[in-house]
Formats: C-alpha cells, sequence, structure tokens
C-alpha cells in the first residue's frame, strides 16, 4: 500500500510545480508584505511550550517559502521564526497561495482582479485544508485547521488551478496510489488554460 506521507509530499510538490509553471508568470504584485495575527504560540492568553513540530524540518516548507514570495499575500506572525506554531504557518501559506491563483486565473480570464467575498472564501477554504492535513500528517493540532470557508468557492469548470487545488486538498489521502491526472498536464501555461475554457464554452 503506497505511503499516505509518499502522496503528501506529490500534492506539495504538484503545487509548487504548478505555481511555477502557471501563476508566477502572470501574477500581479499585491503590494509590501503585510503582518498577520500572531500564531497561536504567541498569543498572550496561550504562551505554550516550544512548538513540537518545526516547520523547516518537514517537506511543508516548501509551501511557506512559495507564499513568502508573495508580498502583500502572505499574512504571517509578526515574530515570524521557528517558535511560531508549523500549523500556522501552513495555514497562512495556504492563504497566500489560494489568493494569488484565484486572483491570477480571474484576472487572466476575465481581465479584472477576484471580488473580495470570493478571494477571502477562497484564502479560508484552503487555508484550513491545508492546515488539517499538517496536523493530521504531523500529530500537530490547531485552531487554524477549523476556519469555515464563508462563501461560495471557485469550480474547477471555471477556474481549473484554484479548483483542483480546492478538490484535491479537501481529502488529500483520496488520490493515494491513483496519481492526479488532469488535462493541466497537457498545459505549457495559463494562455493554454484559457483557450481550453473558451472551446469549451464555444468562444474561442
Amino acid at each position: 500500500m503506497p505511503d499516505p506521507d509518499v502522496t503528501i509530499h506529490q500534492l506539495i510538490g504538484r503545487v509548487v510545480y504548478f505555481h511555477t509553471l502557471f501563476v508566477e508568470p502572470a501574477i500581479v504584485p499585491a503590494g509590501e508584505p503585510i503582518d498577520g495575527e500572531r500564531c497561536c504560540e504567541h498569543l498572550p492568553e496561550h504562551p505554550g511550550p516550544a512548538p513540537a513540530v518545526v516547520l523547516a524540518e518537514t517537506a511543508w516548507t516548501a509551501l511557506d517559502e512559495l507564499s513568502a514570495t508573495l508580498p502583500g499575500r502572505a499574512r504571517r506572525c509578526p515574530l515570524n521564526d521557528a517558535s511560531c506554531c508549523a500549523t500556522c504557518r501552513v495555514a497562512d501559506a495556504g492563504a497566500a497561495i489560494a489568493d494569488a491563483w484565484f486572483d491570477t486565473e480571474h484576472r487572466t480570464y476575465h481581465g479584472t482582479p477576484a471580488a473580495e467575498a470570493e478571494r477571502l472564501a477562497c484564502r479560508r477554504a484552503f487555508s484550513a485544508r491545508l492546515a488539517r492535513a499538517f496536523a493530521e500528517q504531523h500529530a500537530a493540532p490547531c485552531p487554524s485547521t477549523l476556519t469555515a470557508a464563508g462563501g461560495p468557492l471557485p469550480s474547477a469548470d471555471d477556474f481549473p488551478l484554484t479548483g483542483e487545488l480546492l478538490a484535491v486538498w479537501d481529502d488529500p489521502l483520496s488520490t493515494t496510489g491513483a496519481p492526479v491526472v488532469s488535462w493541466l498536464n497537457h498545459c505549457a501555461g495559463l494562455d493554454d488554460v484559457r483557450r481550453v475554457l473558451e472551446t469549451r464554452k464555444g468562444t474561442a
């Protein structure tokens, strides 16, 4: 039976691959970095012991590093160091990545930035799904895994990259033994994706 950890690591690699190939070349800067709320390890009412999991010692650090390249989207704990809650950092990375992907797809297909409510729902949903997967893999429970979506989410029919991202990470281990296969694997960039969508809608 395939190792669940291997499946998770393959899916992390898929995020990095699609970000580098599709999103990064088309992304619009979102401004200077902005501090987020303190992670659960650094809240005054929950000082807690040193974190049990150090993010830099896991494969998940790839997503943390990726999100750090997204100025204005990553809302990191102001302390932002190895003493932060690893699950909170993964949640923050997920929010930044989902924001960048959805906004970039929206601009590419529609020529306008995504509506704030849609972006927020997307951020919250992927943040919680990613944090939940990390927490389960590393036995690192955290309040960040309970974040509600709070609105309708983009579908893979309209936003293929973001839709697949949300769907796959809703139950990542369901892909164990069966690699993710989609028509996205045959595209070389967002222009290819846009042409496929236009063809399907008969507007090409």
